[in-house]
């Protein structure tokens, strides 16, 4: 049977997520963790740093303009990783997801080229973080940010990094068990939520205000 962006789809629903073992790995792993990583919208943290790089707005912040892009760069190999989960075949499938309006980036431009951003998938009110990365200091945080702020003016309810980070742990990430993730997530995706509700330019100070009337 062929494995494709609506078997892609159905695979969120039911709270599993793909990946492979490389860059030519040919298939398709479902991963479903016993301990899930999200981070609680009405208790997103931005640490008082940040929250000045942001009010600085030293990045163009803009929103799906390069999401192929944006893909092809998380799956670059970097200093101390040099394989990466997202195969040719899942970028594709990430593509396709693109193309049918359930997949977006946000990323981080400076001088006119993009230093860092971030991509994942939207159904109903949730949203599922794949992948970051960065090539300037804060670039991927700052994209983060600006994510979180458009997910509460959308009325997201529910944003899913399936693991915890070190990098994440910063912001509020929590642990929670797979129970009160599917929990959590069923009732997500009752909710009509829209990605696209803020505008496609939101100042720093506005992001910040967003985040900060949610907690």
């Amino acid at each position: 049977m062929s494995f494709g962006p609506d078997e892609l789809l159905d695979c969120y629903r039911q709270g599993v997520f793909p990946m492979a073992e490389d860059r030519d790995d040919p298939t398709v792993r479902l991963i479903d963790p016993t301990l899930r990583g999200v981070i609680p919208l009405e208790r997103f943290h931005v640490p008082r740093r940040l929250a000045r790089t942001v009010r600085r707005e030293p990045f163009e912040v803009r929103v799906n303009s390069a999401f192929s892009r944006v893909v092809a760069a998380c799956a670059a190999p970097t200093p101390g990783r040099e394989d990466t989960w997202i195969s040719h075949g899942v970028e594709w499938l990430y593509s396709q997801l693109y193309a049918r309006g359930n997949a977006h980036s946000v990323e981080c431009w400076r001088g006119g080229l993009l230093v860092g951003g971030l991509y994942g998938v939207s159904l109903g009110g949730a949203f599922f973080g794949e992948s970051m990365f960065s090539r300037q200091t804060d670039a991927s945080k700052v994209a983060l940010i600006h994510l979180v702020s458009r997910l509460i003016v959308g009325g997201y309810v529910l944003l899913d990094t399936q693991f915890i980070t070190e990098h994440l742990a910063q912001f509020g990430t929590q642990e929670i068990s797979r129970q009160d993730y599917r929990r959590r997530l069923a009732a997500a995706l009752e909710v009509e939520a829209d990605f696209h509700r803020a505008p496609p330019y939101v100042p720093g100070v506005a992001v910040l205000q967003a985040i900060s009337q949610r907690s």
